[in-house]
């Protein structure tokens, strides 16, 4: 058996789940050889193929595959646009020539996407739902979904008459069949997309499945026989929608093909007439440089969060420094510092001839509009502006140890104690603003809970040991229960409800002790934390 691309050998599909329904969105040639289809239950194809193997989808990365196959189609043209899930659309005006015509280059498409370990079925025509019709259904006959209704059970004159007209019917020539190793391309001649289009089956012009059926019900199978049928009437049948599938495939409707934006690009470059190594040099170049960026990203009303600095010596060599900002930001005056800090990691060899800065990440930044008193106006234009002392104080710090590093808490709904905060990046974090205020105190300092040595009852120990020391009772406040979440099994809160208790011992230490109560666990005494 052949192997496929995953080093899997035999039948291979990728499957998702529909509707709690584990359905195929893919298949291999082996797959296919054993009489599965796509959109066929898992359940239904495991009895089919016994030694089927399954790999789940995984859209995003195919989603993110299919834009590389389009960025890697544009060699053939400069209009590419994707048809999620699986295809895309070329225009070819004016580029079949470059390759020595359209039979030349679907043989290179092919060969190109055969290194690639992909089978590809392709398909040219005058229209883009002419063409979409030939790459998917060129070559197939239209069935019947019904008994009796087949073609083969019918009379010996009407079957030789049928197979007489077949390439005839409504004028055109069949469709030119290019047979390929890895698959099928089907070429539809100039002026020909009648007769080409005439054989195919109806679900050719991309119509739902419903339309499909009832089409068929009604003995209209194959797109020649839609084309002979009153407009009026198929409209008001089956919705405007079928006339319009119609009038794309023959080119009566337009259908431009739309390429995708590319996306946007920030970067600039400073050419130097001699090299040049001193860090004020460099420093030079970055303050003609950085304002050309920021009026380039001013533009597009976006701000750099990642910006990477190349320093391309005269040896062939490169020398590059990425700087993480904590907020997008597109001033030079705030960008240049934490560039300056970077230059003591650039080896300048025997000399640097060309610089180039480049935003690797943006954002958007909105703008707004700031109302209220003078003095609330002036700090809320001051945050929305940008103009943070925080900010750029994560900016610095993160350009030594890397903006992961720095992190501040942020408040979580919940009464564990344990779980009232949560770390969050500083660099892709605002400052908690809103704490929740607790009902009773809490302590400076928070700890797992340890052992305290004291009689095993609910009731406050005039003594208890902890941590190797004897403790002596001054003054407790309390009890406060608190409960474990009962919808998550918390290792930590296995020992059951606790009674909390602000503790002053005779040596005016304020501890934070509870009594578990006991679950799954032993009960007991333990110490969680410390009051100021």
């Amino acid at each position: 058996m052949r192997a496929d691309r995953s080093g899997v050998a035999g039948p291979l599909a990728v499957v998702e789940e529909q509707s709690n329904t584990q359905v195929i969105t893919a298949l291999n040639f082996e797959a296919q050889a054993q009489g599965l289809q796509v959109g066929q239950p898992l359940r239904d194809a495991h009895a089919m193929c016994g030694h089927l193997l399954t790999r789940r989808r995984n859209a995003v990365a195919e989603a993110a595959f299919l834009t590389t196959l389009r960025r890697w189609a544009g060699k053939f043209s400069p209009w590419v646009s994707e048809e999620a899930p699986d295809g895309l659309i070329v225009d070819l005006t004016g580029c079949a020539h470059l390759f020595g015509g359209e039979e030349e280059l679907l043989a290179q498409l092919e060969l190109d996407c055969a290194d690639m370990g992909l089978s590809v079925q392709m398909g040219i025509a005058d229209t883009l739902g002419a063409a979409w019709a030939l790459a998917r259904y060129a070559g197939q006959q239209a069935g019947s979904d019904r008994s009796g209704d087949a073609i083969q059970q019918e009379a010996r004159a009407t079957r030789s008459r049928a197979v007489k007209r077949r390439h005839w019917t409504r004028g055109g020539a069949a469709p030119q069949t290019v047979p390929l190793s890895g698959g099928i391309a089907r070429i539809a001649a100039p002026g020909q997309t009648y007769g080409a289009l005439s054989p195919l089956p109806v679900a050719a012009l991309r119509l739902e499945t419903a339309t499909v059926a009832q089409l068929n019900r009604l003995g209209l199978r194959r797109i020649g026989d839609l084309l002979g049928q009153p407009r009026a009437g198929l409209a008001r049948r089956f919705g405007r929608g079928l006339v319009l599938r119609l009038d794309q495939a023959m080119g009566s409707a337009p259908e431009p093909v739309s390429p995708a934006r590319p996306p946007d690009h920030f970067a600039v470059r400073l050419t130097l007439p001699e090299p040049i190594g001193l860090t004020e040099d460099l420093l030079a170049g970055i303050d003609r440089m950085l304002p050309r960026l920021c009026a380039l990203l001013e533009e597009k009303g976006k701000g750099a969060r990642t910006l990477r600095l190349e320093a391309h010596r005269t040896d062939q060599a490169a020398e590059v420094v990425d700087v993480g900002l904590a907020r997008p930001l597109r001033d030079p005056h705030r960008i240049r510092p934490l560039l300056q800090m970077k230059l003591d990691h650039i080896d300048a060899g025997f000399g640097i001839d060309m610089l180039r800065l480049v935003a690797v990440q943006v954002e958007p930044i909105q703008e707004r509009t700031q109302v209220g008193h003078q003095q609330a106006g002036q700090a809320v234009r001051e945050r929305l502006s940008g103009n943070s002392g925080l900010d750029d104080l994560i900016g610095r710090l993160g350009a030594r140890v890397g903006l992961e590093a720095i992190t501040r808490l942020h408040p979580v709904d919940t009464h564990i104690p344990e779980k009232t905060s949560k770390p969050l990046a500083a660099a892709w974090s605002d400052p908690a603003r809103d704490w929740p205020i607790s009902p009773r105190p809490r302590p400076m300092l928070l700890w797992r809970p340890e052992v305290v040595q004291a009689p095993d009852t609910p009731h406050v120990p005039p003594e208890f040991r902890w941590r190797g020391r004897d403790w002596s009772l001054s003054e407790a406040q309390g009890p406060e229960r608190l409960a474990p979440e009962w919808w998550l099994d918390d290792p930590n809160w296995r020992s059951g409800v606790r009674d909390y208790w602000v503790v002053i011992t005779a040596t005016q230490e304020r501890l934070w002790l509870f009594y578990a109560h006991g679950g799954t666990m032993s009960s007991g005494w333990f110490c969680q934390g410390q009051f100021a």
